[in-house]
């Protein structure tokens, strides 16, 4: 049997995110690190499969080309509804690529209409008459307008979405949202007739996400943040289980890599200072200027690992991220410090470390790729959108990493994750037992 459910992300991040509610609702779920040949084998005994890309910042053209490639794949392997998955806060650069990849996906597939909506209220994400709000300002008040990258300063989406899209843009708003799928799916009739090719869906509750859910079963495209993914997999009848989330048990050292400029990180990296714990900070000024970076920070790591987790961090507030700008530019910044922290966690699992947090989307996509890891399993919830993961390092050894979106987690995450998954650990025991008293009852 195909896969149900084929999913495009933008980056490596949003992946595990989507997955994460995707396990939650019952789907047994595998993420590939890129696009595999067209007739690779199958992954095994999985009812989703999410495709990670690095396409969020690349060129427009490249993003629709590497979404047209992930789409090729998922089709072969038999995928009945496609999801495009981008960023809760809706972020890309100003000539796409939501837009972009969305229309090109409808060409490819053949449809006339897909929905859009990044909601996701577990992390403080709604929309509401079109607008995007994160917690309780608009996207354009939030921390999102300093964003290096992608900053945003618009909050409604029909806007944002229109500039990208040759095909008009639309709304479903939250009072047809709130009547229920049957008056989802007459509205979307009444758009399609009238030309409309993608609809911005309001969403303030997870309620209201399951309703979408069930108003788009059998829609052949599907775009949205994470949140839309947990009305998905009652289409085809699954329910929430425990087993869907089962990794293989732990070991090793422990450490956390972060290189989001996110308000949220920030604040999760003074949280573990403020603790005490071993911290390295990687200072893109003293890489540029020849300094051997990587070397410095591994001596640290295998000094302190013994004591706990070790972080290794180029994370600074938005005042001190524009001075280094402005001294070496953004995107070199922003590469110079991706491949050190990607080298730093190389020489990280080398020291022996087999439990690996990485904060930020370019980071994880990076870190991934130097790791060489091809797919993740995806396990228990550290907090809404951020999963514990299991691979396979080149190898064979195994590696739990969480890649974790900048925006995302709790001020504690940093150690919480650990605790995570060490209670996974305790329950998977704690349910062996109980199957084994089963057994023998």
């Amino acid at each position: 049997m195909g896969i149900r459910l084929g999913c495009i992300a933008d980056d490596f991040t949003g992946a595990t995110d989507l997955a994460n509610n995707l396990v939650r609702a019952g789907m047994r779920v595998v993420q590939l690190i890129d696009v595999p040949p067209v007739g690779a084998e199958q992954p095994v005994d999985a009812d989703a499969v999410v495709i990670a890309l690095k396409s969020r910042t690349t060129p427009a053209s490249e993003a629709v080309a590497a979404s047209l490639r992930a789409l090729e794949w998922l089709r072969s392997a038999g995928a009945e509804q496609i999801y495009f998955k981008y960023c809760s806060t809706f972020d890309s650069t100003q000539a796409g690529n939501i837009g972009p990849v969305t229309e090109a996906l409808m060409d490819a597939i053949g449809t006339d209409f897909t929905v859009a909506t990044p909601a996701f209220p577990d992390n403080g994400r709604t929309v509401f008459k079109g607008h995007l709000f994160v917690g309780d300002v608009l996207l354009s008040e939030s921390g999102m307008r300093h964003h290096p990258l992608t900053p945003m300063t618009d909050s409604n989406l029909v806007s944002v979405l229109g500039a990208q899209t040759a095909r008009p843009v639309g709304l479903i708003d939250h009072t047809v949202v709130a009547a229920g799928a049957e008056a989802i799916r007459e509205r979307v009739d009444r758009l399609r007739k009238e030309g409309v090719g993608t609809a911005i869906v309001d969403a303030v509750s997870n309620d209201d996400l399951l309703r979408l859910g069930a108003a788009v079963k059998g829609l052949p495209l599907v775009t949205a943040g994470s949140g839309l993914a947990i009305g998905l997999p009652a289409n085809w009848g699954f329910e929430s289980s425990p087993s869907a989330a089962q990794l293989p048990p732990h070991g090793g050292q422990r450490a956390i890599v972060s290189g989001s400029v996110s308000t949220a990180t920030n604040g999760q990296v003074q949280e573990f200072l403020r603790g005490g714990r071993p911290a390295f900070s990687v200072d893109p000024l003293r890489i540029a200027a020849g300094e051997d970076v990587v070397g410095q920070a591994l001596s640290y790591a295998a000094t302190h690992l013994p004591e706990g987790p070790v972080l290794v961090y180029s994370t600074e507030a938005p005042e001190a991220v524009k001075d280094v700008q402005g001294r070496l530019g953004a995107a070199e910044a922003g590469e110079l410090v991706e491949r050190t922290l990607a080298r730093v966690a190389q020489g990280l699992v080398e020291l022996g470390v087999r439990q690996l947090v990485v904060a930020g989307g370019e980071t994880s996509g990076a870190v991934v790729q130097a790791l060489g890891l091809t797919g993740l399993r995806i396990g228990p919830q550290i907090d809404p959108g951020v999963p514990w993961c299991a691979a396979a390092l080149p190898d064979g050894d195994p590696l739990h990493i969480t890649l974790k979106s900048g925006n995302f987690g709790g001020p504690d995450f940093f150690t919480a994750a650990f605790a995570r998954l060490d209670s996974a650990r305790l329950g998977l025991a704690c349910l062996d037992s109980a199957r084994l008293d089963g057994e023998t009852a």
